[in-house]
């Protein structure tokens, strides 16, 4: 086994973090959808998908480095968004608690000298980075559109989407 019981205890609690943020980000998008808001409820989709291959990952680690899968209980998502400030202070906020967590394993890791890891968690702390800095780009954008001028931000998003080379999940 490659896996110590501390770490695959809490990679097991970070997938559930993961399958917890891809439900709320399904709830984030169908308020968008709701306020037909079709390009960010589009971005908040695929956040949803990308936070449950996150757990999948996790899920092949540990069964690779021959630990045991216990898929922990989760909260329910918060269902009353408000705003679209308020969605995106949201998953800014998440973001930033993952990234904390993301840290928090890489800390046990190099505690036990788990070097491999390392390696497999280093693809996570340079994804936080990307999602901590997309959410806050959001936040700032639709801050200074306001709600009012979402259409705006709809263009924004758009063309971000549009610029953005096709991400390597494997990578």
């Amino acid at each position: 086994m490659l896996i110590s019981k501390k770490l695959n205890d809490a990679m097991n609690a970070q997938i559930g973090d993961e399958l917890m943020a891809s439900n709320q980000y399904l709830n984030i998008a169908a308020y968008f959808d709701s306020e037909t808001l079709p390009e960010l409820a589009a971005f908040f989709f695929r956040q949803s998908d990308e936070e449950r291959m996150h757990a999948l990952k996790f899920v092949r680690y540990i069964l690779d480095a021959g630990g045991t899968v216990a898929v922990p209980a989760m909260e329910a998502p918060t269902t009353e968004i408000g705003s679209a400030e308020a969605a995106a202070q949201m998953a800014l906020d998440w973001e930033i608690e993952v990234t904390n967590k993301i840290n928090a394993l890489m800390d046990i890791a190099v505690e036990e000298k788990d070097y491999i890891a390392q390696e497999f968690l280093h693809w996570f702390v340079n994804e936080q980075l990307e999602e901590v800095s997309s959410m806050d780009g959001l936040l700032s954008v639709i801050r200074r559109a306001g709600e009012k001028q979402l259409l705006m931000v709809e263009n924004y998003v758009s063309r971000q989407a549009a610029a953005a080379p096709e991400e390597d999940e494997e990578a």
